[in-house]
C-alpha cells in the first residue's frame, strides 16, 4: 500500500542527531534571544501571568478544576509561544525583530487555527477528565489547594495522585510529541499540519531521551513559575519559547524547502 501523501511530505524533513543534554543548549539559546530582544517576550510572559492570576483566583474554591486548567495550560502553551518563534526565527536571520514581529505571526493561517483547536479540544478534554477523577474518585471534598496537597497529593487517599498524573501523562505525551517541533515548522515553513506532526512524532522516536528530558525541563520551569504566584511566568514562558525555536533548528533540517514569508 502506498505511503500516505502527509507521510511523503514528512519525509522531506531530515531528523538531525544530538546529544543527551543538547536541551540545556536550547536553554542557553533561548535565554539570550530573550536578553537580545526583550520587550515582546515579557509581554508574552506577563499576559500568561495574568491570565494565570485570574484562572487562580476564579478557581481557589474548586480546586479540582484548577487543577486541570494547569496542566492544560502545558498542552496549549507550544501555539501560544507562535510569536516568539517568530522573533527567533528574525534574530536568527539577522532582520528587524520586535513586538510588531511577533504580532505579525498571529496573521490568519487555517494550519496553526485547526492546530489550535486540536490543542484546546485536548487542553479542555483533561480538564474534563481531570475534575471527573477528583470529584468521582476522592472520599472527601477536594476544595481548596490544601485539600488537594493532603488529600491528593500526600496521599490522604492512596493510589489517586498516582493514578490523577498517569492519566495526565497518558494525554500529554502524544500532545507534546505532535506538537513539539510541528509548530515552529508551521510557521517557518509551507508544509501541512499532518506532515508537520508526523515529523515531530519522528523526531521524538529519534531522539526519545533528550525529548524526555525537554519536557521534564518544560514541566519543571512552568512549575516554579507558577509557583511563585505566577510571577516566574514571566521570564519563564519567553524563556522557554525562544528555546523551542532552537529545539526545531536543532533537531530539523529544512535545507532547500520553501519558507513562510
Amino acid at each position: 500500500m502506498p505511503d500516505s501523501p502527509a507521510l511523503v511530505e514528512s519525509r522531506q524533513f531530515g531528523v538531525r542527531h544530538i546529544p543527551s543534554l543538547r536541551p540545556l543548549g536550547w536553554l542557553a539559546r533561548g535565554w539570550r534571544d530573550l536578553m537580545r530582544c526583550p520587550a515582546p517576550g515579557l509581554m508574552h510572559g506577563l499576559a500568561a501571568a495574568v491570565f494565570g492570576a485570574v484562572v487562580m483566583m476564579a478557581g481557589r474554591h474548586h480546586v479540582w478544576l484548577l487543577a486541570g486548567a494547569f496542566s492544560a495550560f502545558l498542552l496549549v502553551a507550544p501555539l501560544l509561544a507562535t510569536g516568539l518563534y517568530a522573533i527567533s526565527r528574525a534574530l536568527e536571520r539577522d532582520r528587524p525583530a520586535d513586538v510588531g514581529t511577533a504580532l505579525a505571526a498571529w496573521q490568519p493561517d487555517g494550519r496553526l487555527m485547526v492546530f489550535g483547536l486540536l490543542l484546546a479540544f485536548a487542553g479542555v478534554g483533561w480538564m474534563l477528565t481531570s475534575a471527573s477523577l477528583l470529584l468521582g474518585l476522592a472520599r472527601v471534598p477536594i476544595l481548596t489547594p490544601q485539600d488537594f496537597l493532603r488529600v491528593v497529593v500526600l496521599g490522604g487517599q492512596p493510589w489517586l495522585f498516582e493514578i490523577w498524573l498517569g492519566l495526565g501523562g497518558l494525554l500529554a505525551a502524544p500532545v507534546f510529541a505532535s506538537s513539539v517541533i510541528a509548530i515552529p515548522l508551521l510557521l517557518d515553513r509551507k508544509v501541512g499540519v499532518m506532515a508537520a506532526v508526523l515529523t515531530s512524532w519522528r523526531v521524538v522516536q529519534t531522539h526519545p531521551l533528550p525529548m524526555a528530558l525537554w519536557a521534564l525541563l518544560l514541566t519543571v520551569l512552568t512549575g516554579l513559575g507558577m509557583a511563585t504566584l505566577m510571577l516566574g511566568l514571566i521570564v519563564v514562558v519567553p524563556w522557554l519559547g525562544h528555546a523551542s525555536w532552537h529545539a526545531y533548528r536543532d533537531l530539523v533540517s529544512t535545507r532547500g524547502l520553501e519558507e513562510m514569508p
